[in-house]
């Protein structure tokens, strides 16, 4: 059980179920059968489980370095070759999944992955290190749309909407982490930035997805947005101003991250209020 609970612990657990959720969500929206929502929930969330674990086996010798208590594989909880693992096979269990769904959605999950470990490889440490999140959040809608009986990309408006999303999760999810990312050559586009800048532009990325859903869900109509959107619009929106004002009031702390998370979920449920109109 101690080897589970720090498998668990170097998962990245809160995003790891934040993205989860929105699978289902966009599972929900695409109106999913009952299996096909379940194999894509549980394919995403094997995704997530195993690029988590990754990124902290390749961490494991800099958390170390840095003292990161909080790092289950660097406080020698669980081996850095089991961790591999257990990546490994859920990995494998993530594209089996997807595969009984379908190819297209096999193939899109795979390069949604595949992007997401190369930036735990090696990409975050450079200034591209944004876009394994425009790529593989881009994707993720049509993760849902193509698990459909009749699989088809997402609109393009939720492209744009998943790759806002993923611009602010990574502009948000390294802030509290600089000093120690600076201290062992980890050097990506948030750290060139510095943390207000890179909060801020996050409030914005969260707002400008909130637009491309509402303006395109309704088709460029926006007297045809249903009340419902509006609200959850204004939901995000009011959260984004929150996340833009403590970024420059105060120091930069996880809080921010756990704001734009919830930004996500909220955006999630706008996405779900959109409907049919997610397919493109």
């Amino acid at each position: 059980m101690r080897t589970v609970r720090a498998l668990w612990g170097s998962s990245h657990p809160g995003p790891t179920l934040v993205v989860t959720a929105l699978a289902f969500a966009l599972g929900l929206a695409t109106g999913l059968d009952a299996a096909r929502l379940a194999l894509l929930t549980v394919a995403v969330f094997a995704g997530q489980l195993s690029v988590g674990v990754s990124n902290d086996a390749f961490d494991a010798a800099r958390d170390r370095e840095v003292g990161r208590a909080d790092k289950p594989i660097a406080r020698g909880d669980v081996a850095v070759g089991v961790a591999w693992g257990v990546s490994a096979g859920l990995l494998a269990l993530a594209l089996l999944l997807s595969a009984l769904v379908g190819w297209r959605m096999l193939a899109a999950h795979a390069v949604a992955l595949g992007s997401a470990l190369a930036y735990n490889a090696g990409l975050k440490s450079t200034r591209w290190s944004i876009v394994p999140f425009l790529v593989s959040f881009g994707l993720f809608p049509s993760l849902a749309t193509l698990s459909a009986p009749v699989p088809a990309f997402a609109a393009g408006w939720a492209w744009l909407a998943g790759a806002a999303l993923g611009a602010a999760v990574h502009l948000t999810n390294v802030l509290p982490d600089l000093d120690d990312d600076e201290r062992t050559g980890v050097r990506g586009l948030p750290h060139r930035l510095g943390p207000r800048a890179s909060a801020v532009l996050a409030a914005a990325a969260v707002v400008a997805g909130a637009v491309a859903v509402l303006v395109g869900a309704a088709g460029g109509d926006l007297s045809a947005v249903s009340p419902v959107s509006w609200v959850f619009f204004a939901a995000v929106v009011a959260v984004a101003a929150l996340t833009a004002w403590r970024a420059i009031v105060r120091p930069p702390t996880r809080s921010l991250f756990r704001l734009v998370m919830l930004a996500a979920l909220l955006l999630a449920a706008q996405l779900v209020a959109s409907g049919s109109a997610l397919v493109a």
